[in-house]
């Protein structure tokens, strides 16, 4: 076949660009993998992201479906079957972030303020199940939401999990001059793998304990919460704020989100990019959760799973 007879498609390494705007806010998601790549408010980017003519790295701004974070050595046993994941962490030999990140997604609807994309992952070695899903991105007057629903179109029952990883920033340097808050009574140890270690442990009295806003300074942080105090109108926030408390974000989630991770990114391969933008990862699981079932959602056949996350800045960020 001639090159020219091949159908037009996007020489971007993240594939087409698709922009949603409202007010002063904008937000670029990408064709592959559904990731969204920038937002910003006044013209000032919330996201540290990356460029047009870059690929996503670190799992910046990428969608973590069928499950976030690690599944150790890509191994579990799903109804008395023993299944191995390819190994795309091969430093730790871990499965990592999922399956969709580096595929192309489809749109299904465009408007002005909002996009809607989908996917379905076959039956393939590791997962031999038939997933359907779908990401909804909307700017509201209030921010960004994002909405994920996943439908099992198999005929047998599958493990599911969901996750993002939006690195955010608030304009200093580096996040060590930001302040945190994590509303989280627990969080995961993890061994040399970065695998969760159980029991859970308590923040009390440790370094990961930012249930009041902090300093984050040099606190290294690639770490799962759990244990989250929801606000009255049953969503968690995690906030990072600049110095004088101004301008901030806000990483807002639902209650199908019990997790969160956050990410200082201090073993980026790019030494320039670390401690740049903090990683706060809304998760329904925790990492491998194929394998100690720390909410992880066993889908039924035709049973579907949704989510809702997003992100609000305030002043003088905010419209």
């Amino acid at each position: 076949m001639a090159p020219s007879s091949y159908p037009q498609t996007s020489a971007y390494p993240s594939g087409e660009q698709f922009e949603v705007a409202r007010g002063q806010m904008r937000a670029i998601i990408t064709e592959v993998g559904a990731g969204l790549r920038s937002f910003s408010v006044g013209g000032r980017e919330v996201l540290d992201g990356y460029r047009q003519d870059e690929m996503a790295s670190s799992g910046r701004g990428q969608v973590l479906l069928p499950w976030p974070n690690r599944i150790d050595h890509g191994k579990y046993t799903f109804e008395g079957k023993a299944l191995q994941l390819p190994l795309s962490e091969p430093a730790l030999q871990n499965a990592s972030h999922g399956l969709t990140r580096w595929i192309n997604w489809r749109v299904v609807s465009q408007e002005a303020h909002r996009l809607m994309m989908e996917v379905v992952i076959h039956a393939q070695p590791g997962y031999p199940f038939v997933l359907a899903l779908q990401v909804t991105y909307t700017l509201t007057d209030n921010g960004l939401e994002v909405q994920t629903t996943a439908r099992n179109l198999g005929a047998t029952p599958l493990p599911y999990g969901a996750g993002y990883h939006p690195y955010v920033t608030v304009g200093t340097e580096m996040v060590n001059q930001a302040l945190l808050h994590v509303p989280a009574q627990s969080y995961f140890r993890t061994d040399e793998r970065a695998i969760p270690i159980i029991p859970l442990a308590s923040v009390e009295g440790t370094p990961y304990d930012f249930r009041g806003p902090r300093l984050l300074g040099e606190t290294v942080l690639d770490t799962c919460f759990t244990d989250l105090k929801s606000d009255a109108d049953g969503f968690t926030r995690v906030t990072l704020s600049a110095p004088a408390g101004q301008p901030n974000v806000t990483v807002f989630m639902d209650a199908s989100h019990q997790f969160v991770q956050i990410f200082t990114g201090d073993t980026l391969v790019d030494a320039a990019r670390r401690r740049r933008g903090l990683a706060i990862e809304p998760y329904t699981c925790a990492a491998n959760a194929f394998n100690n079932g720390c909410g992880l959602r066993i889908l039924k056949p035709g049973e579907t799973a949704t989510g809702l996350w997003g992100i609000t800045t305030s002043h003088p960020w905010h419209v």
